[in-house]
């Protein structure tokens, strides 16, 4: 008895069963192209009030909401997210891949809705083929839409020190749509080099007219080795990505149009001698390929985590941003921004991510937050948020 690819895929799934004359091949290929594959996820919500701000000319940093959509004094369910992956295995020339699905406020401010079609509270995150081939050490390729190679926080809330995004972050690319290369010089090294459509995160956009422009992306990390001591596990990573971008005019400054970019990051994580203690930095620098002058971004952060019990911890970062390209600030406003955020986590339930945070950003030369719609009065913003998270 034949079946079309639809019904098998649908069998592999465990959402129909085949009769019972199914040919032992056909079963047996369904079995297979399911073995190995995992699913995974979790669903983030979070209750956030912003004091005295009435809500207006919030803090720019990634997935704060605005207008209708803001997160501002209330309940939020901020992303579910789905992964289908299986994972290379040791061999020389495995395969694999990932699909990772997002549904929710989150995933449509990502923006990665395709070009050919918006999908609203809906994006693809990540959906790639991996594979390796067997030279040196073994090369790991990943080609489709992975996230950028660059940044100490991740698109993945769960895996951050705090709720809130860095505004490292916030100005850095997410994803890209290309073929990325990492080869792992031994445990404590690897390199990663890779070239994408654009700076992202628009799955299908490309230069519209200029079928040789691309965007480069390199990257190092380095892990430091058990017999270090108390430095063992503390790493260093580096990156530079440049190139096309369809958000960023050949004049800079933000908005839309076909100009190029360069964004540098560093970051580093380091052990302490007290146990559970750790502290990190991070840089981010972004240049847009401009005929103005003076029309950079710096991003300094500071990081610490403190692991106190096995279910308490306590997490707190520092930033200072110096934005002239108008990325967080409005350009040309001449205010730089200094920020705070502190969150306490305890783990009571199994499988579950309990936060509390405090945040406050504080506008240095100038007034950028609440009053009126474009006519801020405040040089200060202070949220409060609690975050609850399921991993499965």
């Amino acid at each position: 008895m034949k079946f079309n690819k639809w019904t098998i895929g649908l069998a592999a799934a465990g959402i129909v069963t085949l009769p019972s004359l199914t040919n032992a091949a056909e079963a047996n290929m369904v079995q297979t192209v399911a073995a190995g594959t995992t699913l995974s996820g979790y669903v983030d919500v979070a209750a956030q009030w912003n004091l005295g701000t009435g809500n207006v000319n919030k803090p720019a940093y990634s997935f704060n909401g605005t207008g209708a959509g803001s997160k501002a004094d209330g309940f939020n369910l901020n992303v579910v997210d789905l992964v289908l992956d299986k994972p290379l295995d040791e061999t020389p020339w495995a395969a694999g891949y990932h699909v990772e699905l997002g549904f929710g406020p989150d995933a449509g401010t990502l923006g990665t809705d395709s070009t050919f079609g918006n999908a609203g509270d809906f994006g693809v995150r990540q959906a790639y083929v991996a594979l390796r081939t067997p030279l040196g050490n073994g090369i790991d390729w990943k080609i489709g839409v992975f996230d950028t190679i660059i940044g100490y926080e991740s698109t993945s809330g769960p895996n951050n020190p705090n709720y809130t995004r860095s505004y490292g972050y916030s100005i850095e690319p997410t994803t890209h749509e290309g073929i990325l290369a990492t080869y792992k010089i031994c445990d404590a090294a690897s390199v990663t080099v890779g070239v994408a459509n654009t700076f992202g995160p628009v799955v299908g956009s490309r230069h519209p007219t200029k079928e040789d422009t691309k965007v480069w992306m390199a990257s190092m990390a380095l892990t430091a080795p058990q017999n270090w001591g108390w430095l063992a596990g503390s790493s260093w990573s580096a990156g530079i990505i440049e190139g096309f971008s369809a958000a960023v005019p050949n004049g800079g400054g933000a908005g839309a149009g076909n100009g190029n970019l360069t964004h540098v990051y560093t970051g580093l994580t380091i052990a302490t001698p007290v146990t559970g203690l750790k502290a990190g930095f991070a840089l981010d620098y972004r240049h847009p390929h401009a005929t103005i002058a003076k029309d950079d971004a710096w991003v300094y952060g500071v990081y610490a985590s403190y692991q106190a019990t096995e279910k308490l911890s306590v997490h707190a970062r520092a930033e200072f941003v110096d934005d002239k390209a108008g990325l967080i600030v409005p350009a040309g406003s001449g205010i730089n921004v200094f920020a705070v955020t502190a969150t306490v986590q305890y783990d009571l339930w199994k499988n579950v991510l309990s936060r509390a945070e405090v945040r406050w950003d504080n506008a240095q030369n100038g007034q950028l937050y609440g009053g009126a719609a474009g006519a801020p009065t405040l040089r200060n913003a202070v949220m409060l948020a609690a975050n609850v998270v399921y991993k499965f």
